[in-house]
Formats: C-alpha cells, structure tokens, sequence
C-alpha cells in the first residue's frame, strides 16, 4: 500500500492542499483613509436607505425595549449603564449591513430574501461565537456597574432615573461612583472595539475562526492605533448622541455607521487575501 492509502503523516495527498494565507497581516491606514470610508458608508446608505433604515429601526426599538423594560421594573436608574451595554452589541446587528455593502460592491442584486438569508445563515458559522464574546463583556460591564454602586452609594434604591442622576452629581460618593465607572467603562470599551472593529465583516466575508478574526481586529488597532482610535470615539460620540432622543437618532447614524465599518475592514485588511470560498454559503443564501 502506498502512503497516500496508508493515512500514514506527511502523505502526498495532504501536501496537495493549498495552506490559505495568514489572514491576520493587516494594512496600516491613516485619518484620510477614514475619511474615505465614512464617505463610501454615506454613499452605501443613500444608495439603498431601505436597508439601512429597517436595521437602524431594529436597533433603535431594541434600545427603547431595553430602557422601557428597566424603568417597567422600577430599575429606571440603570438606564445609562443599560444604554451603554446596548451600545456594545452594535457590531452583531450592523451584520446586514455588511452584507449590503459588500453586495454593492460585487455589483450584486439587493434582495431581502439575499440580505436576510445571509444574516440567517450566520447562525451556522463563526459569528455566533463572536457573539458569544459581545455578550461575555456586556455581563462584565453590567457586573462591574453593580458592584461600583455597591461600594459608592450601597444597596439603596432609587424611585427615578432623576434621583439618581442628583445623588450621582451632588454628593461625593456619587461623583465617584461617575469617575470610576467611566474609567472602568472606558476600558473594557476599548477592549470590546480592539476584539471587534473588524472581526464581524471579517467572519461574514471569510471563512475564518473568531479567534482569528479578534486576532486581526486587535492587531489594525495595534498597526494603526492613532486613526483607530479616532474611529473609535467618533463611534462612540456619534451612538451617544443618536441615544438621546429616544434612540430614534440610530435609524440613520447605525447604518452609516455599519457601512462604514465594512469599508474600513476592506482598507485594513489586505485585499488580495480576499478568499472567494469564503463566502459561498453567503451566495447559496442569496
């Protein structure tokens, strides 16, 4: 018998098949380059706003259930730690729009049934864990937001977010309480976009694991840290803002947003590893 029958190690028949390329070597970019993205994203919404609005209406309904239901609860002064973690799953919804970009781009038909068809079939691949990994570092951050008020202002209640908010900004304790939980918000934030700027186009367009897609997320942060950076609070600036009039103000800025992070992940993310069988599940979807 052979060794290619034989199963025996380093048989001939394994030697045949292609390694695929290291998809974690990333491109270094620079505030024009996001520029240019945000410009293609703004392109992408105005081009097919019907997407963009039904997915930036889901998140905007999202955040008002969440809010509603802690205030229903009578826990209404958890409602700015609660918006905050909403933030925070921002990545996992905008992946139809990812899909629609990345239509656009190939030329493709836009179809519901195609986009839809795309984001359900997710639920087989790589993109679940990842989801997993967002909602790990919501309860850390919902966790840490409790103990905080534990420590600072102890285990009393509050009748109303506005209680709340006047404990919180005229005693001691309270101002505190504000710092440090926006220090310690303020980091894990900047861990979840490290693991995630362009983990979620990068397991919808690739065929990759999720730990290899958090790999190459942190490593164009770490490449390119002063734009990302950048990025980073013009993320953040831009949902905060958008939260404050009921969260309607998600309908346009998530699916700018969304567009936007698709055409990033394509400038820091070399395109000639791009590999076209990565995404043949996504096509038999649509």
């Amino acid at each position: 018998m052979s060794s290619t029958e034989s199963g025996a190690p380093g048989k001939p028949a394994e030697a045949a098949i292609a390694r695929r390329p290291d998809p974690t070597r990333v491109n270094a970019i620079t505030f024009n380059e996001i520029v240019d993205a945000l410009g293609a994203g703004m392109r992408d919404f105005r081009t097919a706003p019907l997407y963009g609005v039904f997915f930036g209406a889901v998140y905007a309904a999202g955040g008002i259930l969440v809010v509603g239901t802690a205030a229903w609860l009578g826990m209404s002064y958890l409602s700015y730690p609660l918006a905050v973690a909403f933030w925070m799953i921002g990545p996992f919804i905008a992946v139809g729009l990812y899909e629609v970009s990345r239509r656009l781009e190939a030329g493709k038909p836009l179809t519901w049934p195609g986009v839809l068809g795309v984001i359900w079939e997710q639920r087989r691949r790589e993109i679940t864990w990842m989801a997993f990994v967002v909602l790990f570092v919501q309860i850390m951050w919902m966790y840490q937001v409790r103990l905080l008020l534990a420590l600072f202002l102890g285990f009393q209640s509050f009748a109303s977010f506005t209680e709340f908010l006047e404990v919180v900004v005229t005693t001691p304790e309270g101002l505190m309480f504000l710092a440090v939980g926006n220090i310690v918000g303020a980091a894990i934030s900047i861990i979840l976009f490290s693991l995630t700027v362009v983990s979620f186009p990068m397991l919808l367009d690739r065929d990759v694991d999720f730990i290899t897609a958090m790999i190459t997320s942190v490593r164009s942060v770490v490449t390119s840290p002063a734009p990302m950076v950048g990025w980073a609070l013009i993320v953040t600036v831009t949902l905060l803002v958008s939260m404050l009039p009921m969260f309607l103000g998600l309908i346009v800025a998530l699916p700018i947003l969304g567009h936007t992070t698709w055409h990033l992940y394509r400038k820091v993310v070399p395109e000639a590893e791009v590999q076209p069988e990565a995404s043949s599940s996504s096509e038999a979807a649509s």
